[in-house]
């Protein structure tokens, strides 16, 4: 007769899979944007572009998926940290992987770690990183989506699959004097670029932003937008437009406060954190938390 099994084995679970490594580990595709990383590098501000003169695999590492050289008079040591085909890129991979671009020699100049997505704690910990204190100056790149499609991707190097993100200049302030006092207020002062040339994070304005999205009560989850802003937004478009089509049922100086860099008043929510995502002319979006004093 077949031998019995235990209830208790019956009735056990299979073991649970170790989901960190379907997130984080090689994928099938990092071969293919190995190849158009080399092929079209990664596209910054103003025409600007970080060109390779060769990109290879990595080996011996796990959260560092590239080995790089920059194509200029001093060719630089890049490596690349790639996020994952379906899910942000996570803080703790942004940790070991810099825990990984330590032990290499030489060291490399740059650590880039490109992705569909960004979670906010991870993009938070890559923008605050100070060079001096890491070793090495992070980067992030916004990968294009057309790179999950092969029938989308086309063969040449003037494509724009990968695009260097900028740090957003964000000023938090409590406002002490008037109505609004005890409030806060946020101000958008523009992008913080890396400069291919100089390679140096340089400031910029609020010139090119489209559209940002303020979070008065971050839960350090998902962004809950309570008031959007369009700074691009000409006369013939977005509130201008809306103002013309409902006339006095609208606030006028709302509605142009609305098209600014600075957020109306407001009183924190009980998670004590803000967050802002600014989205550039590019649609490449960034986003920003800040803790509420």
């Amino acid at each position: 007769a077949p031998a019995v099994k235990p209830l208790a084995e019956v009735d056990a679970p299979p073991p649970a899979g170790d989901a960190s490594v379907a997130r984080s580990g090689p994928t099938l595709r990092q071969a293919e944007w190995r190849d158009e990383l080399l092929k079209a590098g990664i596209r910054g501000k103003g025409g600007q572009l970080i060109a390779f003169s060769r990109v290879e695999p990595l080996g011996g590492t796990r959260y560092l998926h590239a080995d790089a050289e920059t194509r200029e008079e001093r060719p630089r040591r890049v490596v690349v940290s790639f996020g994952p085909d379906f899910a942000p890129l996570e803080q703790r991979q942004v940790e070991l992987a810099w825990e990984e671009a330590l032990t290499l020699a030489p060291r490399p100049a740059l650590l880039v770690f490109a992705a569909f997505q960004f979670d906010p704690e991870a993009a938070k910990d890559i923008d605050e990183m100070d060079p001096a204190r890491a070793g090495i100056t992070f980067l992030k790149a916004q990968m294009n989506t057309d790179l999950l499609t092969e029938d989308l991707k086309k063969k040449r190097s003037s494509n724009q699959s990968f695009w260097l993100i900028g740090q957003p200049d964000i000023e938090l302030r409590r406002l002490d004097s008037g109505d609004q006092a005890g409030q806060y207020q946020v101000e958008v002062l523009g992008f913080d670029y890396y400069d291919t040339r100089s390679g140096a994070i340089e400031s910029g304005d609020a010139a090119r932003i489209a559209v940002w999205l303020l979070d008065t009560d971050y839960d350090g989850r998902s962004l809950y937008p309570r008031q959007v802003f369009f700074p691009l937004a000409g006369e013939s478009s977005g509130w201008s437009r809306l103002a013309r089509n409902l006339k006095a049922e609208i606030d006028e100086e709302r509605i142009e406060a609305y098209r600014g860099a600075v957020s109306l008043p407001f009183t924190p929510g009980p998670h004590r954190r803000v967050a802002v995502k600014v989205v550039d002319d590019r649609g490449i979006e960034s986003l920003k938390v800040l803790a509420v004093g």
